[in-house]
């Protein structure tokens, strides 16, 4: 059940589809209210090499396909970024304030990872109401027809990566049974800007939530606080595609419990080894084009990003080197300087 206001919504349609109740909730005046509050605000920038000392905020960083279920207790923010056709999604239970983050990536993902995340907030959750924000996704498609005609910019007409997205989290959460109100839906239209050309771009690509109050900041991480175990987790992002054991889901990255990192294992082959090495033959624009969903909105460092993980995985052709016995790699949080350490 989705909440706006307080107010159980409702659409203009007597029998409403998922892309009625997502074009509604576009348009729906608080919303759009909450949008242009959010793009409003200066993007906090998250180092480590900037926060060295015990008393420095904690965060709590997850990468595409990863979700992580923080304790306001332990963590400070959790966020993510490099978002382009991907969408943030944010859960907060309104009782204790824990709060999950996912950075979701395919419609595929919806429905198990949504009860991932719920199933880490709360026992029972039809007896808790949640705080729910959206982030991320923009109008991804050419505003020209193959024909050169001109497409309408209305939502209805746009597919692409990030529409059929928003579609399947919103029509998700408008089906289960649960409380969600909405606080923020920043996607699609109100998530583009466009340059002279007509490009389009993500107005912002990342943001956290703060623990506490349930605030949402626009952010952006440097290399040092995407951690831990950068490299190992950008590459689970590509080769669960192939690990039925992450069918469906989510990807499992950190224990709220104990504030720990947790690596879930992944399995990758020889023929990822192989695509690997193949791709490295390639141009930078030629990677840019065949890797990204969005090749003109990525950022600066996407294809060096990729070449460090096809080095990994040329160097670690066995999946059980990086994850030996299938265990998790596992790392605490440093009490001395709060860096994470690996166990």
């Amino acid at each position: 059940m989705i909440l706006v206001d307080g107010i159980p919504f409702s659409t203009h349609s007597s029998h409403p589809q998922g892309k009625d109740i997502l074009l509604d909730l576009l348009e729906n005046p608080i919303l759009v209210s909450a949008s242009n509050s959010l793009k409003a605000n200066s993007e906090r920038k998250f180092s480590v090499s900037d926060e060295s000392s015990p008393e420095r905020s904690k965060w709590v960083y997850i990468f595409q396909r990863e979700y992580a279920t923080v304790d306001p207790a332990l963590v400070d923010f959790v966020g993510t970024d490099e978002a382009t056709t991907c969408v943030g999604l944010v859960i907060r239970n309104q009782k204790n304030g824990m709060t999950s983050v996912a950075h979701m990536d395919s419609p595929k993902i919806v429905e198990m990872g949504l009860s991932q995340m719920l199933s880490s907030l709360v026992d029972n959750s039809l007896e808790t109401e949640f705080d729910v924000h959206l982030i991320g996704g923009f109008e991804d498609v050419s505003l020209q027809h193959a024909n050169g005609s001109t497409v309408s910019e209305s939502p209805a007409d746009l597919d692409g990566y990030s529409f059929p997205l928003c579609l399947k989290i919103v029509h998700t959460l408008w089906s289960r049974e649960e409380k969600f109100h909405i606080r923020t839906i920043c996607v699609l239209g109100h998530n583009t800007r466009r340059d002279s050309d007509g490009n389009t771009y993500p107005f912002f690509n990342g943001f956290v939530a703060e623990t506490t109050t349930g605030i949402i900041i626009p952010a952006i991480f440097d290399r040092t606080s995407r951690c831990p175990d950068e490299i190992v987790r950008r590459i689970r992002v590509s080769v669960s595609y192939e690990d039925a054991n992450w069918n469906g889901k989510l990807l499992e990255t950190y224990d709220c419990g104990i504030d720990c990192f947790k690596i879930a294992p992944c399995r990758w082959t020889l023929r990822q080894n192989h695509i690997a090495s193949s791709l490295l033959n390639y141009s930078d624009s030629e990677i840019l084009s065949i890797c990204s969903t969005s090749p003109t909105a990525e950022a600066p460092d996407f294809v060096e990003n990729l070449k460090r993980q096809w080095n990994y995985l040329i160097e670690h052709p066995h999946w059980t080197e990086t994850f030996p016995k299938k265990q998790p790699r596992t790392f605490a949080r440093s009490s001395s300087d709060g860096r994470w350490i690996r166990c």
